[in-house]
């Protein structure tokens, strides 16, 4: 039987690290997966994670599931952390969450929930957006609709095309919007952007999916959470799928939760049975180990403040990488790279072409995603000149 399948394609992230890991020049600059990386080039653990962790062990008796739910501390947590303590759907009891595998595990139980709500829903992507989101999402058979996002010419977002395309959005349609941090191209909505989507989508009876996978990684914490919250305030139901990959450094742990609002809190109970439901039939139980340790950090006030304080020491290393990136490029091209300083997170593109990103990975030993997408967060302050000397060559060719 087995001997009917056929390969698949490498997965077009995926295969391109794999490249670079395979190159062996020393001077080589890996700029393709999306982790944050130290000065060191090291993907480092967090203080407060490692204390957590140390903790975690120390006291741990047992290693039986969790509840089907999650880790209550962690649920309790993150949906404080992504909503706002304040947040009224919180007090009044209109909204729940379940602990996933990853933001992974949150898009895959949102979508359950959508095609369960209304298998009819179009699910409406920004072009550009991460990969992964279509094969992700379309893996329960919803059907998907694009709407322009960013205008690789300007190199900024297009926020009139995107109304202009959202106009289509029928009642019960999905439009997934990027909570900060929009990965490929770090364009993100302004608060008054915001404010219009919310307008919109209340007029089209539409749902918003949220994704939130870098929060505290644009400007802080709570600037990245604006749009979210305001959607969830705004918008009678909401879904949010939040991630503790990037801003906690538990990749591998993981982590993360779908967070839904809803307009009442009977709904509420009708939605945890509908996605422990599809938990229970995915993967039955989420990993343990992410969701205890974030669970701590978050819970005590010590951690919380030294992780905070981490987190914006590497919030401001990528805006610094960003800052000297953007002045080396425009001396170097003579070009206005002023774009790659204003963006957000840890992704941008840098408007090269696929024969010249060919040219800077056999070349120069410089590696990017095709599209010339880059992880800024790769680079550090050393590997910032021979990149920036090798674009201005290869843009000079």
């Amino acid at each position: 039987m087995l001997s009917n399948l056929a390969p698949l394609p490498k997965d077009s992230i995926l295969g391109l690290a794999a490249l670079a890991r395979a190159d062996d020049r020393v001077h080589k600059i890996d700029l393709t997966v999306g982790v944050y990386m130290n000065e060191r080039g090291i993907c480092p653990v967090m203080s407060a994670v490692q204390q957590a962790q140390q903790s975690l062990i120390q006291a741990e008796v047992s290693k039986a599931y969790l509840p089907a739910q999650g880790d209550p501390t962690f649920v309790r947590e993150i949906v404080g952390l992504v909503l706002g303590q304040d947040h009224p759907a919180i007090h009044e009891q209109r909204m729940t969450a379940i602990q996933t595998p990853g933001g992974c595990g949150a898009l895959r139980i949102a979508s359950e929930l959508i095609a369960a709500a209304n298998p009819r829903a179009k699910v409406w992507l920004p072009s550009p957006t991460w990969p992964v989101h279509e094969p992700l999402l379309g893996s329960v058979g919803l059907e998907f609709q694009r709407y322009s996002y960013y205008d690789h010419t300007q190199h900024g977002l297009d926020f009139e095309s995107m109304l202009n395309d959202l106009q289509g959005v029928a009642e019960g349609d999905a439009v997934l919007l990027h909570g900060c941090c929009h990965n490929p191209c770090g364009a993100d909505l302004s608060e008054s952007q915001w404010q219009t989507i919310a307008d919109l989508l209340l007029e089209r009876k539409a749902m918003a999916l949220i994704d939130v996978a870098y929060q505290g990684l644009g400007d802080d914490l709570e600037t990245d959470a604006f749009g979210l919250r305001l959607l969830a305030r705004q918008l009678p139901e909401v879904l949010i799928a939040a991630s503790c990959s990037k801003n906690f450094g538990l990749y591998r742990e993981r982590t993360g939760a779908t967070i839904v609002v809803t307009q009442t809190p009977k709904e509420t109970e009708i939605v945890l049975s509908q996605a422990l439901g599809a938990a229970r039939r995915l993967y039955s139980m989420s990993p343990a180990h992410g969701a205890l340790i974030a669970g701590r950090v978050l819970a005590s006030q010590e951690l919380n403040e030294l992780w905070r304080a981490e987190l914006m020491q590497m919030t401001q290393r990528i805006q610094s990488l960003r800052s000297q990136l953007s002045q080396r490029l425009s001396v170097v091209t003579g070009q206005d790279f002023g774009f790659v300083a204003h963006e957000k997170g840890m992704f941008s593109f840098l408007g090269l072409t696929q024969a010249q990103v060919q040219v800077l990975r056999d070349t120069h030993a410089i590696h990017m995603l095709d599209s010339s997408r880059i992880n800024v967060a790769g680079l550090t302050d050393q590997s910032i000149e021979p990149l920036a000397l090798a674009i201005g060559t290869v843009i000079a060719q």
